[in-house]
């Protein structure tokens, strides 16, 4: 990983608690905002608009929950420049000079809207680079960013998976606070995603409304997220193995305009704080049997 050497290194961190509470990870893939210098010389959008993608400040409304006895894991390099919330090759042919590896997958949907391992664009659509991409330089960020944080988080599962008989992942995401679409309905506070109830038993999610509900937010399920790879990979209820995404409305903690934390950022640290103690209240014998978990 010596390319990155300085500017991404740490590439991502896992902070354990001294105790574990409960087999419960919070984990922040899209909040990371250290971006390369080469990738910046690249782009042909400035700063401002690549930071549209990045769930800004959601590592630090969960960075305390640490303290509380759950590990927390966060990335440190940006969404836009590789999305770990991918397949590791889910990757655009249009944006590459050289050919992709024929296991390569370039027809999912999320590569059709831009939106591959390496996107092709921001979260408002823009396109990022000026010129194609050298085929290596994809393929060197996905081995020495992407490979090393899923294999970091499947130790992290597998640890507390072993453990515990069972495991939690709650993934954590911001959204803007309105759609690209005029058509789509307001956004709720908080939308649960549980791959319509195929990533982690019902009990999960209920406990997440009803939690986020208590403190006042309205929440949907869903729509418009219903999760990503990171739920749909590491989500095996039959297995004691759940994952859920909990993806924030921006505009409750932040301003979307000048990005900075609103007077409410307080306010929401804590309320991250009761439902992490919501989900630890969720008996172990509710989240399935004890099963090693596969490598």
């Amino acid at each position: 990983m010596s390319e990155f050497d300085g500017e991404l290194s740490p590439a991502f961190e896992i902070v354990e608690p001294q105790l574990w509470r409960a087999p419960i990870i919070f984990n922040s893939p899209h909040s990371g905002s250290v971006y390369p210098q080469d990738f910046l010389i690249a782009s042909r959008i400035d700063l401002a608009a690549l930071r549209r993608s990045e769930d800004s400040f959601m590592d630090e409304l969960i960075a305390g929950l640490s303290d509380r006895g759950f590990p927390v894991v966060r990335v440190h390099f940006p969404r836009s420049y590789i999305d770990v919330n991918r397949e590791p090759y889910e990757l655009d042919p249009r944006m590459f000079a050289g050919r992709l590896p024929s296991f390569a997958n370039t027809r999912s949907m999320r590569v059709a809207g831009g939106l591959g391992t390496i996107p092709r664009v921001v979260g408002d659509g823009q396109e990022i680079y000026r010129e194609r991409i050298d085929v290596d330089d994809a393929l060197g960020r996905i081995e020495a960013l992407y490979k090393p944080y899923h294999r970091a988080l499947r130790k992290l599962i597998n640890k507390a998976h072993q453990r515990f008989g069972a495991v939690i992942v709650v993934d954590c995401h911001s959204m803007p606070s309105v759609g690209l679409s005029r058509d789509e309905p307001r956004r709720p506070d908080v939308v649960i995603g549980d791959r319509y109830g195929t990533s982690c038993v019902a009990l999960i999610a209920d406990v997440v409304e009803q939690a986020m509900t208590a403190r006042g937010y309205a929440v949907g399920r869903n729509k418009p997220y219903a999760g990503g790879f990171i739920t749909e990979h590491y989500g095996n209820p039959s297995s004691g193995l759940h994952a859920v995404q909990v993806e924030l409305n921006r505009a409750i903690y932040m301003d979307e305009r000048l990005r900075e934390r609103s007077a409410r950022f307080a306010q929401v640290i804590d309320d991250f704080a009761i439902l992490a103690d919501a989900l630890a209240e969720i008996p172990l014998g509710d989240l399935g049997s004890f099963q090693a978990a596969a490598e």
